[in-house]
């Protein structure tokens, strides 16, 4: 049984799109042991109290520095004896240590096809802004492992998802988050849950 830990910052959509996932049966031998947002007043923890998961709020505000906080998240998240922490619309950049202790065992949802959109300061609804600037006619969502660097892990699955001429940053944001985040995400877990993801040279093979 693979034991996930959720990181999330706001709504918590993918969260509840994993939610729902394990109990349609879409995500087998696996289960979420812990939910922990950096905003006390994230919706996502309410999602996960509804679930019967535990939720928990460690942001670093509650600190005065931020090594104390990487150190109580780090210590938090090894409690739990996790082996997979996914990044669910998580917003606060990870510790060095924490990514280096889960090597290939961090996963992120972004909401671009990578390389495109990606890196420092693309997060959100900004993306999608960019991308509509650009004028491109077709975008999309990827799932990737997490390493040292912003958005340049491993690429697991990526959904493409056509940009309409009335499109709006909002509208592009909403049909992102359905047509294709909230699809890759479950069906990128219960791969790794099933031993079917392995990772060669830098890049993501999965067996069918």
């Amino acid at each position: 049984m693979l034991r996930i830990g959720v990181m999330v910052s706001g709504g918590g959509t993918n969260l509840q799109a994993i939610i729902d996932g394990i109990r349609d049966g879409k995500i087998t031998n696996a289960g979420i042991e812990v939910v922990i947002s950096n905003n006390k007043n994230a919706y996502a923890l309410e999602r996960a109290k509804n679930a019967g998961i535990e939720a928990l709020c460690i942001s670093p505000k509650d600190f005065e520095q931020r090594v104390q906080f990487n150190r109580k998240l780090i210590d938090t998240l090894d409690s739990y004896h996790l082996d997979l922490i996914v990044l669910a619309g998580c917003l606060v950049v990870l510790p060095k240590e924490l990514i280096e202790k889960y090597p290939n065992r961090i996963i992120n949802i972004h909401p671009s096809l990578i390389p495109s959109f990606c890196g420092t300061g693309y997060y959100g609804l900004k993306v999608h802004e960019k991308a509509l600037e650009r004028g491109v006619k077709v975008t999309g969502a990827t799932c990737h492992f997490v390493d040292d660097g912003t958005d340049t892990g491993p690429i697991i699955l990526q959904k493409a998802v056509m940009v309409k001429p009335d499109d709006t940053p909002k509208t592009l944001q909403q049909r992102v988050m359905e047509e294709a985040e909230w699809v890759i995400m479950p069906q990128a877990i219960n791969a790794i849950a099933n031993d079917r993801v392995f990772v060669r040279d830098g890049k993501v093979f999965i067996e069918e």
